[in-house]
């Protein structure tokens, strides 16, 4: 199930700001909503750790449990590092692509401008965000779209797996990201820990 709450609500659940306006909340208030928020401090099982991890992932990405279960079984089945083939796999999606890129402020913006057809995938119209990008295509803004507002100010892209041309408003995948380099919080070892049991 995708959450469709307050996100400022749920960054403070889970203590990651998932979008800019819960950033500026948290630096006032950081601790978890609710009247006993900040008061709450029991210890954490090894299996809360690992779903806490597994649920902050998916948040991240905006994606629900069973496309995440999915992404787990492919990265399972793939050669190489487990977690660091789950992350490829997530940083592949059209609409982690276009958030990378710096053309969306957030994951659920990025989604929109996906599912509205405003982004194509080698010239072709794409509107389904969950599509995943191979290494070398080229994904743009749409001609009819590019006047848009939302598209005149780009945010920076701070990843060295995409060439991103602002002027022009393409984006090509250069190659499958290292762990390292993905920005996100979270520990994907336990999610694969979570989903293995």
């Amino acid at each position: 199930m995708t959450y469709h709450g307050p996100k400022v609500r749920l960054s403070r659940r889970m203590g990651v700001a998932l979008t800019p306006k819960a950033a500026k909340i948290m630096e006032r208030r950081s601790a978890p909503p609710g009247q006993h928020g900040a008061a709450r401090k029991s210890e954490e099982s090894d299996y809360k750790k690992q779903l806490n991890q597994k649920q902050l992932l998916r948040y991240q990405y905006d994606i629900r449990e069973k496309q995440m279960r999915r992404y787990y079984q492919m990265a399972l089945k793939s050669r190489g590092n487990s977690a660091e083939r789950l992350l490829q796999l997530l940083e592949s999606r059209l609409d982690a692509i276009v958030l990378r890129a710096g053309f969306a402020p957030t994951i659920y913006a990025a989604r929109q401008y996906v599912s509205h057809g405003h982004i194509t995938v080698n010239g072709k119209p794409i509107n389904i965000s969950s599509y995943l990008v191979k290494v070398g295509d080229e994904v743009a803004v749409r001609e009819k779209s590019k006047k848009l507002n939302v598209f005149q100010e780009l945010g920076p892209s701070p990843v060295s797996y995409l060439d991103v041309a602002p002027q022009e408003l393409k984006i090509k995948l250069l190659r499958h990201p290292q762990a390292v380099e993905v920005p996100i919080i979270c520990e994907v070892s336990r999610v694969i820990e979570f989903y293995s049991r």
